[in-house]
């Protein structure tokens, strides 16, 4: 398991289940993850060097799994769609986090 820097920002996408956010908020608090830096992912404005981004996987009605990424690079880009500004985002796969 790689080392969490737990005074990081937590950026979370959970593409449409909001059904599951307090169960996945349980799920990154148990792997190392601060509750109060977690914060919903929003198209406008991105994380930065450093940051996690986690999100519900694969996105739809039926995800199985948590992804964590750290972000590698943040480049300025123009919006696009409901991805904004995350498309400027680079990141590096960490862990995976089974839905229970």
């Amino acid at each position: 398991m790689t080392d969490i820097d737990s005074s990081k920002k937590a950026y979370l996408f959970l593409h449409g289940n909001m059904n599951l956010h307090e169960k996945m908020l349980k799920s990154i608090a148990s792997n190392g993850f601060k509750k109060e830096n977690a914060i919903m992912g929003n198209p406008k404005q991105a994380g930065e060097v450093g940051d996690y981004m986690i999100q519900l996987w694969p996105p739809g009605p039926n995800p199985d799994h948590i992804k964590v990424q750290k972000i590698t690079a943040v480049e300025q880009c123009e919006p696009e769609g409901v991805i904004g500004v995350w498309k400027g985002v680079s990141k590096e796969d960490l862990f995976k986090i089974k839905i229970e």
